[in-house]
């Protein structure tokens, strides 16, 4: 056991006149299981980045550990898998990699395949199997999630759960709460860390800012109260210098210096006061503040939107699902469960009109309008106001909607392709949320997208209950939004 050392850690990117820590402290102690939590573009990946010395800064980070991250640089897919990590790790002893990735289900035939031939799935449980050979090393594992279905994600927390000595990033709430013991997360002002699991500190973290708001509010209506004595006090000593014509000669001085002297303790004492409340206020900036999203989905005239029977899709030689039953109408919530490459975004596509050659019955209303959020967002460019134009939506609703997502005016002027892969995320639900549709399809929305914004589109769809169908492999979104579940296979 060591401790890993952060002392006034100070970091901008060159041309950022933004810091992205600033005068940040804390210990880690080597052993922890830490979950690292923060809201999309607050410096997590960063963060990782300075442990491993990556960018200039300032302060100082100390520790005796070496450090590894998930995930590394392949120089070369076309070698062999095996010949990939050989060149990452060095010499290893082969028992130690195929015992390793059996707890991750991969068979030990995709050592000898081409590393890029691999699914991303294969490819990121193959890295972590690797990584944990090396011996004291502390891991740093960024978002492994984001090419995982739900099975690999359970392999994976049962997996971490049995290592020792790593930060994971992840979104997942159900990963986090499976391997981790402390929780290392990104606030407004700055980094802090807590014992327990995601849940734990979670749930402090709501009773924390339901205290800080209510003391912010005690703060902020004293201010006011200050504020108004003061401009009564001013009004007094007008009126009072007013009046003093009206004395004699001796009273006039004596009465008017008593006064005045009386009005500057007063107002010296009240302002001390003010200038205290103030700054106290100033420290209650930690609260996450995550308001509300609104949805106003179109009122469909009818039984049922969409059917299938017996859908089967195949891509040449490969079957991409087979007998695939259910229907889709008003005020359903359904999630298409099944691993990757079972067939989920195919029928996805094919209800949203796209040419895919199936077999069996598929039915979808003619008067069936939707809302698409696709998986990719690869094909993002240009700014807000062109994607706005070219969806046809209000980009006052539709800028509304990414600030209660956390983006910030500055973010409004650059470029999508210039975004991180969860800003691009959040632009596709917010485009979404503002189109005129009868259903909702969403394909994996919460890819890369922070636990805080999770949150907030769990609340809007429980609480305005659009039709919705969606596959995505964050269980616990699953369990809270879902009214039905129709498996896809393996």
């Amino acid at each position: 056991m060591s401790m890993i050392s952060i002392s006034h850690l100070t970091f901008s990117y060159d041309g950022s006149a933004d810091k992205v820590f600033d005068d940040i402290s804390f210990k880690i102690d080597s052993d922890w299981k830490l979950g690292f939590t923060g809201r999309n573009g607050k410096g997590k990946t960063t963060f990782l980045n300075l442990l491993m010395q990556k960018y200039p800064y300032e302060g100082t980070i100390h520790s005796d550990e070496q450090f590894e991250y998930f995930p590394f640089q392949i120089i070369d897919g076309q070698k062999t898998s095996e010949q990939v990590i050989h060149a990452y790790i060095g010499e290893y002893a082969d028992w130690e990699l195929t015992r390793e990735i059996s707890k991750l289900d991969l068979n030990e035939d995709v050592l000898q395949q081409p590393f890029g031939t691999l699914s991303k799935g294969q490819q990121t449980k193959l890295m972590i199997a690797a990584l944990f050979i090396k011996d004291n090393r502390f891991m740093l594992i960024d978002e492994p999630t984001n090419h995982l279905d739900a099975r690999g994600r359970q392999l994976l927390g049962r997996y971490l759960r049995t290592k020792k000595g790593f930060i994971l990033v992840s979104h997942d709430r159900t990963l986090l709460d499976e391997c981790t013991d402390h929780t290392l997360s990104i606030n407004r002002t700055g980094i802090e860390i807590q014992k327990g699991s995601f849940s734990s500190w979670y749930e402090n973290k709501i009773q924390k800012d339901e205290s800080e708001l209510a003391a912010n509010q005690k703060l902020k209506a004293e201010i006011r109260r200050l504020k108004n004595s003061a401009a009564e006090k001013a009004d007094w000593s007008d009126r009072v210098e007013a009046t003093k014509i009206g004395y004699g000669p001796c009273d006039r001085g004596a009465i008017g210096h008593k006064a005045a002297k009386m009005m500057k303790r007063s107002k010296n004492i009240e302002k001390r006061k003010l200038d205290a409340i103030s700054e106290k206020s100033k420290l209650l900036k930690n609260i996450e503040e995550t308001e509300n999203l609104k949805l106003t989905q179109l009122e469909f005239r009818g039984n049922r939107m969409i059917l299938l029977s017996d859908v089967s899709i195949a891509y040449g030689d490969r079957t991409a699902c087979s007998h695939i039953t259910f229907e889709v109408c008003p005020g359903d919530r359904i999630a298409l469960n099944g691993s990757n490459g079972s067939g989920k975004s195919s029928v996805m596509k094919l209800i949203c009109g796209d040419s895919i050659q199936h077999t069996g019955i598929f039915e979808r209303n003619p008067s069936l309008m939707i809302s698409y959020v696709p998986q990719d967002v690869s094909f993002l460019k240009g700014t807000l106001d062109e994607y706005a134009e070219e969806k046809k939506i209000d980009i006052s609703l539709f800028k509304a909607i990414l600030r209660k997502l956390d983006f910030t005016r500055e973010q409004f002027g650059r470029n999508i392709e210039n975004y991180s892969e969860g800003q691009k995320k959040k632009v596709l639900i917010a485009g979404s949320l503002c189109e005129r549709a009868h259903l909702l399809i969403w394909d994996e929305p919460l890819n890369y997208i922070d636990v805080f914004s999770r949150i907030q589109i769990e609340k809007l769809l429980n609480e305005y209950r659009p039709t919705i169908l969606f596959a995505e492999h964050d269980a616990r979104f699953c369990e809270k939004i879902a009214t039905e579940m129709i498996n896809m296979g393996d």
